[in-house]
Formats: structure tokens, sequence, C-alpha cells
């Protein structure tokens, strides 16, 4: 497991994801996603570009479970600017979300209709996409990734009432984030090619 090396870096100027795509005001009007208050025994709170988040999601993002699907095996440095500009914008939220106390996962919630998924998806405003990363790699293929997004889709529609959906578009190739998807009650909805990788996309409605 590598260990951080670089030195804390000063918050950047907020920036725009290169996910993130023009949206027209009623779009933008629907403001960042949530951060949902989960059920016990998860939490949630959001990653700070600093100390012993910045520390753990640099970590997670280098594990080789993790790097060849996110893809963001970046610098120390590059993570502080990453959390420091997605915490002063409105188009994402970076979460470590812990289970029993003990942080297991880092969770990106994003506005799925200013997110390159939107033309595939029929995207409404208020809708909510999902990333996931699990920190440890004993907890990989126990259904820990279910466990979470089940416990993250009703958190999200009780703080957002105009939340229509939870999307998420793990990559094709990713046959343990399809299984998660699903085992959560994600319905598979089609393939995209997407401007960094062809994704499967999944969909969970508000009941």
């Amino acid at each position: 497991m590598p260990e951080p090396t670089d030195t804390d870096a000063s918050p950047a100027a907020h920036r725009p994801s290169p996910r993130e795509i023009p949206a027209g005001a009623d779009v933008l009007a629907a403001g960042p996603p949530p951060t949902p208050d989960l059920a016990a025994p998860f939490a949630a709170r959001p990653a700070q570009p600093h100390g012993a988040d910045l520390a753990t999601v640099h970590t997670w993002m280098h594990l080789p479970h993790v790097a060849p699907f996110y893809d963001q095996a970046w610098s120390r440095e590059r993570w502080a600017e990453e959390l420091s500009a997605q915490l002063g914008g409105t188009f994402s939220r970076p979460l470590i979300v812990s289970r029993d106390g003990t942080d297991t996962a880092y969770v990106e919630l994003y506005r799925a209709a200013r997110d390159v998924i939107a033309p595939h998806c029929d995207a409404r405003p208020h809708d909510v996409g999902f990333h996931i990363a699990i920190g440890d790699p004993g907890r990989t293929g126990r259904g820990l990734a279910a466990e979470i997004l089940a416990a993250v889709a009703p958190a999200v529609f009780a703080a957002d009432p105009h939340c229509r959906r939870i999307l998420m578009d793990p990559d094709s190739g990713n046959a343990a984030a399809c299984r998660a998807a699903r085992k959560a009650g994600l319905e598979f909805l089609a393939e995209a090619e997407l401007p960094h990788k062809r994704a499967a996309l999944f969909a969970r409605a508000r009941e």
C-alpha cells in the first residue's frame, strides 16, 4: 500500500469537473447534491482537502483494486485541489463513508443532469449520481459497496425531496460494481460511450 508523501496543498480556486457539461438555469438552480444522513452503522462526512481525509483518499486511489477503474491515482497535491474544488462548487460532493466508526469508502455524489451521463439517461435537475471506491481491499467482494449504496439512496431521497432517481455509471467492464448496483436495487438502463469510458448505466427510482 503506497504511503502519502506529498505535503498538504493549499486549496485551489474552484474549477469545473472535466465531467461537467453546460446546463440551463433550471438545472443549476437545484444546487449541490445533499450530504446524506446515513442510518447506522454507516455515517458520511465531507472529505476535507487536508489532514487525515486527504491522506486517506490519496492512499485509497493508488490501491490496485481502485486505480484501474477510478483512473485518479494522482499526487496528494492534486487530490487536495480536487477535493477543494468539489467542496467549493455545486456540481458534486466528496464524502468519506464509515461503518461502525471506521472509514471504509470514498463516495462522490453529483448532479447527474450536469454530468456527461445526462444525455444518455434523461437526467432531471435533482437526480443524483453516485461513484464509490472501497478503501479496504479485504472488504471488496463482500457486498459492502451494495450495502453503502442501499444506505445512501434513501438518505439522499430524504434529504432532497425533488430527487427522482439515483444513478450509477460504472465502467462496463467492472463486474463487481455492476453486481453491487443490481444488489442495491438499481435497474440496468443501457451501456453508453462516455468521453472517458464505456459505462453501464443503472438507476434507482424514488419509491
